[in-house]
């Protein structure tokens, strides 16, 4: 029993989740915190995505998914 509440305490914890303050918001922008830091890269990336999926989102650019932007 005390297994089984220890457990649940503790898987709890773990899957707890708290809002971001804003003083640990400059931490998380750092560019060694980004998934990719390299702005050419992500571009890229977005450029070959988007050119496969014939659609554009997300980057302000208008368009009606045919790839014709």
């Amino acid at each position: 029993m005390a297994t089984s509440l220890t457990a649940c305490s503790t898987a709890g914890d773990i899957l707890s989740f708290s809002d971001v303050r804003p003083w640990e918001r400059g931490t998380l922008a750092r560019d060694d915190m980004q998934l990719v830091n390299d702005a050419l890269e992500q571009s890229v990336d977005d450029h070959i995505y988007f050119s496969k999926e014939a659609s554009t989102g997300g980057s302000s650019v208008q368009g009606g998914g045919c790839g014709c932007n």
